[in-house]
């Protein structure tokens, strides 16, 4: 179960990494927080395209490094912790994108985030 969640996680994050460099580049714009383009020397489309980047690296980490599988787990772990603000901000600044459409739809999308952090940390253990 751990291995396919693990390959399942891969493939998610070499998904969602293209869509954000091809794709989904403007939905995703919409969870860039404010305060990191006020306050960086990066545009939205910049953030995305860097994430994207990072996201797609990561699920072929986990695919072709299995030596680091439990190194490479808590990286994504923190990565999504990292851009949890992005979420936040989302929520609070009613911007739609992803079909996420409501107040509360946005804020449902919240609880996810947990469960990201929870799938890249297990699925990297090795199992007992």
């Amino acid at each position: 179960m751990r291995t396919a969640l693990r390959w399942l996680l891969a493939g998610a994050m070499i998904f969602a990494g293209l869509s954000h460099l091809f794709w989904a580049r403007r939905d995703f714009q919409a969870q860039v927080p404010d305060l990191v383009v006020e306050k960086l020397p990066i545009d939205r489309d910049g953030v995305v395209v860097a994430s994207g980047a990072v996201e797609a690296l990561f699920g072929l980490a986990l695919l072709t490094l299995p030596r680091e599988r439990g190194r490479i787990g808590a990286l994504l772990a923190a990565f999504f912790v990292a851009v949890f603000p992005g979420n936040i901000d989302q929520w609070r600044g009613r911007r739609s994108a992803f079909g996420l459409d409501t107040d509360r739809r946005r804020f449902g999308r919240l609880f996810f985030q947990p469960v990201l952090v929870l799938w890249a940390w297990w699925s990297t253990r090795p199992a007992r």
